[in-house]
């Protein structure tokens, strides 16, 4: 059931291309109801690219069979302006050279129409959960921090309560931090920074953000 009262800020941003608009109609009407996404349909390339340099979405939609319209040219113009756009193709009764040749362009993943709803969602979750979509800075952040500081705890071979000890934090605080619920202080920082005997700089370097 969708949400009362979205956040607009957390919705995923899809973005649909497709010259069929019934089918427009019925994927904005399905995923408006999931209440998790924002949804723009585009009947014409253009249109899609200008609506992208305004609004980079997280996800595009591209069906591949468009009339005048190649899918496949499409889909490189895309990853032209933007590399490591995540493109789902979908596209009706695919040939294998056909599937073949659109992963080789590197999208994401690939739906055939018909396909269930069921099968809609899992390729969305997917694609958000490997991708993190939807997500602040603010986030990934405190989520790769956190794992970071729980692999060099488990390096240690230590317990929450061990580096407790060592900090001189709480078990609950260091909890909170390795499941990605908050950010460190500056001072918690420094103190599981020391407990293992490394710069908070170099932690910082390790987590890739």
């Amino acid at each position: 059931m969708a949400a009362d009262s979205p956040n607009p800020d957390a919705l995923i941003d899809i973005a649909i291309l497709d010259d069929d608009l019934d089918f427009r109609n019925y994927m904005e009407d399905v995923l408006k109801d999931e209440g998790a996404y924002n949804v723009r349909t585009f009947a014409h390339p253009d249109d899609l690219f200008a609506a992208a340099e305004q609004q980079l979405p997280d996800i595009v939609l591209l069906d591949m069979k468009m009339g005048e319209f190649k899918g496949d040219v499409v889909l490189e113009q895309l990853q032209t302006r933007w590399p490591g756009l995540c493109v789902i193709v979908v596209t009706g009764y695919p040939s294998y050279e056909d599937m073949r040749a659109t992963f080789k362009m590197n999208v994401f993943d690939y739906i055939t129409k018909p396909f269930s709803l069921a099968q809609l969602r899992q390729v969305l979750k997917h694609a958000v959960e490997t991708r993190d979509l939807g997500k602040t800075p603010q986030d990934r952040l405190r989520e790769r921090l956190g794992h970071r500081i729980k692999v060099l705890r488990v390096e240690h071979d230590w317990s929450l309560k061990d580096l407790a000890g060592t900090t001189k934090l709480s078990v609950s605080q260091i909890s909170a931090i390795e499941r990605g619920a908050h950010l460190p202080s500056m001072e918690s920082l420094l103190a599981i920074s020391k407990a293992f005997d490394k710069k908070p700089s170099e932690i910082l370097q390790s987590i890739d953000f």
